[in-house]
């Protein structure tokens, strides 16, 4: 489920062919929005999972050096010349394409093209990634320059681990996601588990508006909240209880502090009322 703002920022994403930069807490569904992106066009969702340390050769492409050594020695038993060998092996049968190349050379129509977590990769990949968005193009310096053949729908999101440069805003159209209200994510439930009563989906979001003030280390996102009432589900509570909410504790509480603090507060009637 999405609201009126973010639903008219997807439209402009297909319409203005400009990337868009979402960001939010962890887990109110910045990734979803790709997905939603990616279905509602039916074309293909190719993702770049970004993380510290992200280089080119994970992102772009990179040779298959193994079967370049392969290929070499057996060409050398057939006596092939260098500059043959040179032309076998750097060519597309060697080529890894990575998610950054996918998107360019898709066949069918424009992807989708989520880069995930842009803010956990170095602030020189993200230069590099200013380049590749600007003309939707790269160089592999033994093929050449390689043109979108489709220019992919960019989805870029960010949970504000560290500051993003102002020439990436620049380029993009801009989202912010944050928790849903009380209402939104009881909605949000009763969509994603149709078997949920209404008193359930009340009970969980209820709970996790009282989570989200708490001074916690992580405070549980919407993921969390499906993942819990679908816990809650499967072991056959249709309300919430004291000894429901410890049994489950770990489907919404990924910290050993927080997991006191919010054993304390159920116990001492301070969170919620069970």
């Amino acid at each position: 489920m999405t609201d009126q703002p973010a639903a008219a920022a997807l439209h402009l994403v297909q319409a203005l062919r400009k990337p868009l930069l979402i960001e939010g807490p962890a887990g109110v569904g910045k990734t979803e929005m790709a997905k939603v992106l990616a279905q509602s066009l039916n074309t293909r969702l190719i993702r770049l999972q970004c993380y510290e340390g992200l280089d080119v050769a994970s992102a772009l492409y990179e040779w298959n050096y193994a079967k370049q050594m392969l290929h070499i020695r057996l060409m050398e038993k057939e006596g092939a010349a260098l500059a043959e060998k040179e032309a076998a092996i750097f060519s597309d049968s060697f080529l890894l394409s990575r998610p950054l190349l996918q998107a360019l050379t898709e066949e069918r129509q424009p992807p989708v093209l989520l880069i995930d977590e842009v803010d956990r990769a170095d602030e020189e990949f993200e230069a590099f990634l200013l380049e590749m968005l600007a003309e939707f193009q790269m160089t592999i310096p033994e093929l050449g320059t390689i043109r979108a053949k489709h220019r992919p729908y960019v989805i870029l999101t960010s949970n504000r681990t560290r500051e993003l440069s102002d020439a990436l805003r620049r380029r993009c159209l801009y989202q912010w996601i944050d928790y849903p209200d009380f209402q939104k994510e009881a909605a949000i439930l009763q969509a994603r588990l149709p078997s949920i009563n209404e008193r359930l989906a009340a009970q969980i979001a209820g709970m996790m508006e009282e989570l989200r003030r708490m001074p916690l280390h992580k405070a549980p996102g919407v993921a969390e909240s499906i993942d819990w009432a679908e816990a809650l589900l499967l072991l056959h509570y249709n309300e919430l209880s004291k000894e429901a909410v410890q049994e489950t504790l770990g489907c919404f509480i990924k910290d050993r502090e927080d997991w006191e603090a919010v054993k304390e507060a159920i116990e001492s009637g301070i969170l919620i009322q069970l």
